[in-house]
């Protein structure tokens, strides 16, 4: 919005030349941020002391950690904080008419309507399944899939109206076109090796990683700012990688895929890296707000979304391990529960509690330290995977 500002007043006036400094996407990435900080600092307060007046209080469930217990009550749907200091700042500082903004913030958007809906179940309706299972991925899936099938023609077109003419074309082929390299699954340290995946190979990647990483990051959410630093770290490191392929030079030189419009999502990423870090700040321990679904679900689908535009699905997998591995100990504890208790009669468990976090807690590790050094491992998986910008 500002950039078209200052496009519309440079034509009017040379006394507006100043405003050309709008035209650098650095630029816009500092300002986006600063505004999503400034904002959800500033509006922190109030939108707590709104959630505490409306009853929305975190429940605790009886048979999870003894020292949680003094949480029941703290105010949640917090996420509606984070997501309102993105929104704004992203708005504000990108260029409208880019295409992958737009799909990264319906995705975003998408997804925080569901844990809204999730949330206030839960926690207003006193319901404890809030959404059911199905009801929650059946609408999870439509945003996943949807975004897939515009993302698989958006990546290697640069107009809306050729989108729909090559998904015309692809549905006329019988789904069986062939796609430019962009759209192949790229392997990380290596030059030129890539996998192609085609249409419908592409789509079930696509909706794999978005809705895997917004289920990752609800599961991680479960300790006071545990999963926002990575966010934000993760965000943060898959900026500059969007930097990189919206840029012919850099892209070239690193040998990455050309993506035109991709570097704008720097500006997402910034706005997301500065509402974030506003959002610890009430949200570090002793937390006074948490997050909620209405936020993780969101911020995890736009981390996906974002990785798969900058066709660095492999590298995201590695920057989040922590997202990864806590929905892997999940997967495991729930599989392995279900199956002795078929076969023994009684479930038996791999962790003393599942997710990952509150295994460690049982072991004795305090709170704080589980999401520090939980933090100091997203940290250094993040400089891994930003390795791969030059070790190729």
């Amino acid at each position: 919005m500002l950039l078209s500002l200052a496009q519309w007043l440079q034509t009017l006036t040379p006394e507006f030349g100043f405003l050309r400094v709008f035209q650098y996407l650095t630029f816009r990435a500092l300002g986006a941020s600063m505004t999503a900080l400034v904002v959800g600092l500033a509006a922190g307060p109030f939108v707590i002391r709104r959630l505490a007046a409306l009853k929305i209080g975190q429940p605790v469930r009886g048979y999870g950690m003894e020292t949680h217990l003094s949480k029941s009550g703290t105010p949640t749907m917090g996420g509606v904080l984070v997501l309102f200091s993105i929104v704004l700042a992203t708005l504000l500082w990108f260029d409208l008419s880019n295409r992958f903004v737009w799909i990264v913030l319906f995705v975003t958007l998408g997804f925080g309507a569901i844990g809204w809906v999730d949330d206030w179940r839960k926690v207003v309706r006193k319901d404890p399944e809030g959404m059911r299972s199905r009801e929650k991925y059946m609408w999870m899936s439509v945003v996943g899939l949807l975004a897939a099938f515009y993302l698989l023609f958006s990546i290697s077109e640069s107009s809306n109206w050729r989108v729909l003419q090559l998904f015309y074309a692809w549905v006329r082929s019988g789904f069986d076109l062939n796609f430019p390299p962009k759209t192949n699954l790229l392997v990380p340290f290596f030059k030129e090796i890539s996998y192609p995946l085609g249409g419908i190979g592409f789509v079930i990647l696509t909706y794999l990683v978005i809705v895997g990483a917004s289920n990752a990051v609800n599961l991680t959410d479960g300790l006071d700012g545990l999963a926002i630093m990575p966010v934000v770290m993760v965000g943060s490191a898959l900026g500059v990688f969007a930097y990189v392929t919206g840029s012919v030079v850099y892209s070239r030189y690193l040998f990455f895929p050309h993506i035109p419009g991709s570097g704008e999502l720097l500006v997402f990423c910034s706005a997301m890296a500065g509402a974030g870090l506003a959002f610890l700040w009430f949200n570090t321990h002793p937390a006074q707000v948490f997050m909620g679904d209405v936020g993780a679900l969101a911020l995890g689908g736009a981390l996906g979304t974002i990785a798969v535009i900058v066709r660095q699905e492999i590298v995201f997998f590695v920057m989040g391990g922590i997202f990864v591995v806590e929905a892997i100990s999940v997967m495991m504890q729930v599989s392995y529960f279900k199956y002795t208790k078929k076969r023994f009669g009684e479930g038996r468990r791999i962790l003393k509690m599942a997710p990952l976090h509150h295994h460690f807690e049982k072991s004795g590790w305090r709170e704080t330290q589980v999401v520090v050094r939980f933090w100091i491992i997203t940290m250094l998986l993040c400089l891994v995977g930003l390795s791969t910008l030059k070790l190729r």
